[in-house]
């Protein structure tokens, strides 16, 4: 593990040092705040660390941990530099066809409908289910649960509002995932922001919720939860693949992002695969 801050050659050469000071500044974070980061993918979880030791110009993990103890400031800073924010609206358009195709269909026999986006980062995905659903005339009848581990990121979220620049992209990725009408009619725009219609919230939970340390809260038809596990261990995926088991209802589906799979889960022999490499699956018992 080689940091361009450390100038202790002796450091260097012992990548074990710094493995040592990541364990120790993931320990402090846990016992601190709360959020658990242990058992994230090491190499991505180490990026955002020295990601935060250039912008702040600090030389070595145990000077970031040191302010992590004493500045709370600087540590709601680190917990915004781990929080996954990568997202689109209709973000593989492929899977959005085959969930309209596929999914659609069993939904439609029941009288609610409870839909679980774990993760859901500033909402695009959510917004996204939540026009879905209106043109297959579900939306009345469905609660969509939007939870994250960063507060910051559901207060924006909540409010519906994307930068203009990207609806040319978004309009692209809604037509391909089998979008119905003119995309355009979800929002109304300023100069610099496109602003979602309010009825699109009706229905929209959101709320804080930690996947490495919080339970179940309901049971749902459907989960969500689309490149987030890639960020995970092994020991840490199979853990949140259980808790998402325990949440679906008998038949319920689960949605994961292109590169994630079930393969290498625990529950995997309890799923069937929808929809050929779209990462659908449904609960068979």
């Amino acid at each position: 593990m080689n940091n361009p801050f450390l100038n202790n050659e002796h450091e260097v050469d012992n990548p074990d040092h710094a493995d040592i000071e990541v364990d120790l500044l993931l320990e402090g974070i846990f016992r601190l705040s709360g959020f658990d980061f242990r058992q994230y993918n090491r190499s991505s979880i180490t990026r955002r660390i020295y990601y935060r030791m250039k912008m702040d110009n600090i030389p070595t993990i145990t000077r970031l941990l040191e302010r992590v103890i004493h500045e709370e400031v600087f540590l709601e800073q680190l917990l915004n530099d781990f929080s996954i924010n990568v997202t689109e609206m209709f973000r593989n358009p492929s899977f959005f066809r085959a969930f309209r195709e596929q999914v659609i269909p069993h939904l439609r026999k029941y009288d609610e409908i409870r839909i679980w986006h774990a993760g859901c980062a500033t909402g695009e995905e959510v917004f996204s289910m939540a026009i879905l659903l209106e043109e297959e005339g579900l939306k009345e009848k469905a609660v969509i649960y939007a939870t994250d581990m960063n507060e910051n990121v559901l207060q924006k979220a909540s409010k519906g509002v994307f930068p203009l620049h990207k609806m040319q992209a978004y309009t692209k990725n809604y037509m391909l995932a089998g979008g119905t009408n003119a995309f355009s009619e979800y929002y109304k725009t300023d100069h610099q922001y496109a602003y979602f219609h309010s009825d699109l919230l009706k229905n929209i939970i959101f709320a804080q919720h930690n996947l490495v340390t919080d339970q179940s809260f309901n049971e749902f038809h459907v989960i969500i939860c689309r490149n987030v596990l890639i960020y995970f261990n092994p020991m840490l995926q199979n853990q949140v693949h259980h808790l998402f088991y325990e949440s679906l209802s008998k038949d319920g589906f689960i949605g994961l992002g292109d590169k994630e799979t079930l393969s290498f889960v625990d529950v995997m022999p309890k799923y069937r695969e929808l929809a050929g490499g779209e990462r659908l699956y449904q609960k068979i018992y």
